[in-house]
């Protein structure tokens, strides 16, 4: 007689079957469009088993489009966004954690309030602010509004906090500043938060599109999510294209999960923690 375990086991792993096959039939759609001639994507005679391997709309889209310009333009702002964003949320964490000054309670209040906040409620104010600093269509305009990730500094904060304080008084001791404690010491510490947090923070630059949608107006300054919108024809909406443009555009973000698989779930479990 079949256990009643076995029974669950075997349901569950139908249930996850069928929930995996729900998730992927779009990426697989995607794929076997993309490696069609758009003629044949449009035909009634094309069924889900892949008849056809043309890579005439990847060639189209590496050569007849701004693609490489929007590659430049991702891999530029979200590597500017990730490193600003790390160094300056450690620093801010770092002193609101370890330094006492005025005010320091108050700072921290400010940046957990921030969660309350849509990012949305910000948009009009921000483009205002960017169109007064003449920062529409540049990197700068693109980068500056989102410098601000209150996790990071959040995430930063906790494990300054469980570094003992004996820790401190002894570089302090020996004579080492603040700069030592931060970057000598604290630091090599937290490489793995670190990498996890820098991470996430770039595959989340890479994929943003609201608002680079809004302060990229023109085709030179586009990122790869805005510059997909960009890929249709006269006559209508190229599909095959489309799909070759947005695979070429979730290669690198697809390549760096699988690369740092690890470090991603890390940073996953940890900023959902802080926010739950």
């Amino acid at each position: 007689m079949i256990s009643t375990r076995r029974v669950e086991n075997a349901i569950l792993s139908i249930i996850t079957l069928v929930a995996a096959a729900i998730w992927v039939f779009p990426l697989y759609w995607a794929i076997i469009t993309s490696l069609r001639s758009e003629s044949r994507v449009v035909s009634s005679g094309a069924g889900l088993v892949p008849d056809e391997f043309n890579f005439n709309s990847y060639i189209d889209a590496i050569f007849n489009t701004r693609l490489l310009t929007w590659y430049w333009n991702s891999i530029g702002t979200a590597v500017i966004i990730t490193v600003a964003t790390i160094i300056t949320s450690m620093m801010c964490a770092y002193a609101i954690s370890q330094m006492r000054f005025p005010g320091r309670k108050l700072l921290y209040w400010v940046v957990l309030a921030s969660f309350m906040i849509p990012a949305q409620a910000l948009v009009v104010s921000q483009f205002i602010l960017m169109n007064d600093m003449g920062l529409i269509n540049t990197w700068g305009g693109i980068i500056l509004p989102q410098l601000i990730v209150p996790v990071v500094i959040i995430v930063y904060k906790q494990f300054f906090d469980a570094v003992p304080r004996e820790l401190r008084e002894a570089v302090l001791l020996d004579g080492g500043g603040e700069y030592t404690l931060l970057f000598k010491v604290y630091l090599p510490l937290n490489w793995g938060i670190t990498a996890a947090l820098a991470i996430i923070t770039f595959i989340g630059a890479w994929n943003a599109f609201f608002w680079p949608f809004l302060v990229a107006t023109s085709e030179p300054t586009m990122t790869i999510p805005v510059g997909i919108t960009q890929v249709q024809d006269t006559f209508g909406v190229q599909y095959a294209r489309v799909m070759s443009v947005a695979l070429l555009a979730a290669m690198p973000v697809a390549l760096a999960y699988l690369v740092f698989q690890r470090r991603v779930t890390e940073a996953v479990m940890i900023s959902s923690g802080v926010k739950g």
